[in-house]
């Protein structure tokens, strides 16, 4: 029998046969058998104390004086970076490892290499597990692989010891807000569901590895099974659309679907239960190596497929245990989750929820695109609102201004219930002006166009009448899709667009991928700031043939119908060039030729604007990417908390720019128009209206609010108070509060 099979065999025996009140015997007892069978000379349990402190409770190696007294704090030395971190770390020489802490009192000194993995349950951090050995060396993968075993085995051993959090007293009585970014739309008022933070496996190993083998394949194909059948009883019924759209939802469950059908996913469980785990535990093993890989990942769109993979390997775990029990759901209900999958959202939409909070979820991700679809009031980024929750608390979600308040005082709740009728009134109006152009109230016409990413947004053109598209951001389905298509099929999702889009306009974005949004088997590249690297149109530049495979897809969609095409990421006039040429020389290549061919490019990076009067010869339009531009015109990471709100798109120095950047494009004849999500919100819209722009693209769900607005605004009186305003702002950092005093003292809604 191999080591790892002897190791896990001896394992099960102790877990069978261990007394449930024997504590230190039990961890005292795996760290010797550990040691033992890894020819280790050392290995200890680190047992987490009182919320941030690291207890060694148990060794094998170390001296026995040392137990019960050697405490590391959280994130202090190699064990308590680990246990920060959520990774094993494999050292060689740890000693000289700048976060290496010496205790004395262990006699540790002598051990050079060492391995320590995180113990974990349920997502809950539970202690460290420590392997040490003289000999320089760092550990091979099979030794990795079998202490991470262990490690899952020592979390049920821990799981007794240290019971789960159960708030009570005058803290479960108070109440609480919490500030969150909107996901989608609306308000809601109801009790709060906690569903179970995980799926524990009550049986980790297996005698019978075949057996387990054949469950796995025969719960998949359930699961599959139920997918589909979820898909078909609930997208047409919830969304209350012609079947054309509810087919257009179902692609994001065909991209769920297709991230633990991977081959790789699924040959990787398989592996784990033949090293002699239930299918139960190689399904939560494997689960919990990627959300460990994929919470790195710094990309809001692709750290939401960790909800699709949760989602799914919950599912798995639910058909091999033969089903978990539904919650009893009161109409209204509002949802609380770390992570949520799209699958996982139907589930609960179709049993009544009035609104959910994503502590870990973003508006590019699946659930809180379907939650846009389906209408559910959604936010997400709550953090600390699952800390303070219990079930069955009343609970707002406000949406609209990105917050939810727990237990709230009954005359908030009160107004919220004013809210929710007052907003029922104004969404009858808003549904009055779907059809008629966005005009300012002196009667400037503004185009209000649409971002989206996915052929099942395209409804949105109907229901909210738009102007068109003004950002179709081509990557987006190809990350769900998680690979490259080729031409064909890039062409028929195009092709989509166009006829759904009719005579609408449409600007195509070409693929910003690279950085940290990459695509499943992509190597990944050491950069230190992904979103200032090899990324974007520079990846198209060096990899000609990526690009001209998707210019032709466009080319060949638009068939004979005018076609405009927009470069991201461009920061000088001669990446327009290049990337304008290899449009061209495929241009020249299809047949029929697009009845117009327009060349655009995003404005993100402000050396562009040193480069306005080369780039206005060669560009038909320009279009502002706010996110970015932000963020590389201050130097602020925009995924960086403590600078959210730091530097503000209405201060003198954007609108300066923007206001150079209109008067330039104008004067030379060309379109510039705002497609970042700035233009979404009220006050901005108001201000670039002001600067002269007249061309805003956003989510659909801003382009009502926006557009009952702009009907308020006064161009005629606002623009020689906003010309005053910036003469005389000084070193202002804002100029927000004196736009909104403006716009109140006006009568504009915003």
């Amino acid at each position: 029998m191999s080591t790892p099979r002897r190791l896990l065999a001896r394992l099960r025996n102790l877990m069978a046969h261990r007394d449930a009140q024997s504590g230190a015997g039990d961890l005292l007892a795996l760290a010797r058998l550990v040691a033992a069978e890894l020819v280790s000379e050392v290995c200890s349990v680190y047992v987490l104390r009182g919320g941030d402190s690291l207890e060694l409770a148990a060794t094998e190696g170390l001296r026995p004086e040392s137990v019960g007294r050697t405490r590391l704090r959280v994130g202090e030395g190699l064990v308590g970076l680990a246990a920060a971190s959520g990774e094993t770390l494999n050292l060689p020489d740890a000693q000289n490892h700048p976060a290496f802490a010496y205790r004395p009192e262990t006699g540790e000194d002598s051990f050079a290499s060492l391995l320590a993995v995180p113990v974990r349950r349920a997502g809950r951090l539970l202690g460290v597990l420590v392997v040490q050995n003289r000999a320089p060396r760092r550990y091979d993968a099979e030794e990795v692989d079998v202490v991470e075993t262990v490690a899952m085995l020592l979390a049920e051993l821990l799981a007794a010891t240290q019971p789960e959090r159960n708030d009570s007293g005058l803290a479960a009585a108070l109440s609480r807000r919490f500030a969150a970014s909107s996901l989608a739309p609306g308000i809601a008022i109801g009790p709060v569901i906690l569903p179970s933070t995980g799926r524990v496996p009550q049986r980790l190993l297996a005698d019978d590895p075949d057996r387990e083998l054949q469950r796995v394949e025969q719960a998949w194909e359930q699961m599959q099974r139920g997918i589909d059948q979820l898909i078909s009883d609930q997208l047409p019924a919830t969304q209350g659309k012609k079947a054309a759209d509810a087919a257009a939802s179902r692609e994001i469950l065909d991209a769920y679907r297709l991230v633990a059908g991977d081959a790789g996913w699924l040959k990787r469980v398989n592996e784990a239960i033949r090293s002699g785990l239930s299918a139960e535990a190689a399904v939560s093993r494997v689960a919990g190596e990627l959300r460990d890989r994929m919470r790195r990942i710094t990309d809001p769109y692709l750290r939401e497929r960790l909800a699709d993979l949760e989602d799914m390997a919950g599912r798995l775990l639910d058909h091999l245990s033969g089903g978990a029990p539904q919650e009893v759901v009161v109409a209204g209900s509002i949802l609380l989750v770390r992570r949520l999958g799209p699958a996982e959202l139907l589930d609960w939409h179709a049993r009544g929820i009035g609104g959910v909070a994503i502590e870990e979820g973003s508006a590019s991700g699946h659930a809180a695109i379907l939650a846009r679809a389906l209408g559910i009031a959604a936010i997400g980024s709550a953090r600390g609102v699952l800390e303070y929750a219990n079930p069955g608390d009343e609970a707002v979600i406000d949406a609209d201004e990105g917050q939810i308040f727990l237990r709230p005082a009954l005359e908030l709740k009160q107004g919220y219930i004013s809210a929710i009728a007052a907003r029922s009134a104004r969404q009858a109006g808003w549904a009055s002006l779907r059809d008629k152009p966005a005009m300012t109230g002196d009667g400037t016409r503004i185009q209000l166009m649409l971002n989206i990413g996915l052929a099942m947004e395209l409804g949105q053109l109907a229901t909210t009448g738009a102007d068109g598209i003004g950002l179709f951001r081509t990557e987006i389905a190809m990350l769900a899709r998680g690979a490259v298509v080729d031409t064909p099929e890039q062409s028929a999702v195009y092709t989509r667009v166009f006829d759904d889009a009719g005579e609408k306009p449409v600007t195509f974005r070409t693929l910003d991928l690279g950085g940290d949004k990459l695509l499943p088997g992509s190597p990944t590249p050491e950069e230190e700031n992904p979103a200032m690297g090899w990324r974007s149109l520079r990846i198209g530049l060096d990899r000609p043939a990526l690009l001209r495979r998707q210019l032709r897809a466009l080319l060949l969609a638009a068939a004979g119908r005018p076609l405009s095409v927009m470069f991201p990421m461009v920061a000088t006039v001669a990446e327009f060039r290049a990337a304008k040429g290899l449009l061209l020389a495929e241009a020249a290549r299809v047949r029929p030729a697009p009845s117009v061919l327009r060349v655009g490019t995003m404005l993100e990076i402000p050396s562009l604007m040193w480069q306005l009067p080369s780039l206005l010869k060669e560009a038909d339009f320009i279009s502002v990417g706010t996110n970015d531009l932000m963020q590389f015109l201050f130097a602020a990471d925009r995924g960086t908390p403590q600078l959210a709100n730091r530097y503000d798109v209405i201060s003198p120095a954007v609108l300066d720019l923007l206001g150079q950047l209109h008067e330039q494009a104008s004067a030379a004849g060309v379109d510039v128009s705002i497609c970042g999500e700035a233009a979404s919100r009220p006050l901005e819209a108001i201000a670039f209206a002001g600067l002269g722009y007249t061309c805003l693209s956003m989510p659909a769900s801003s382009i009502l609010p926006i557009k009952a607005m702009l009907s308020d605004l006064d161009l005629t009186k606002f623009r020689p108070y906003l010309s005053s305003l910036r003469r005389t702002s000084g070193g202002s950092a804002s100029l927000r509060e004196p736009i909104a005093a403006w716009a109140r003292e006006h009568g504009v809604r915003f």
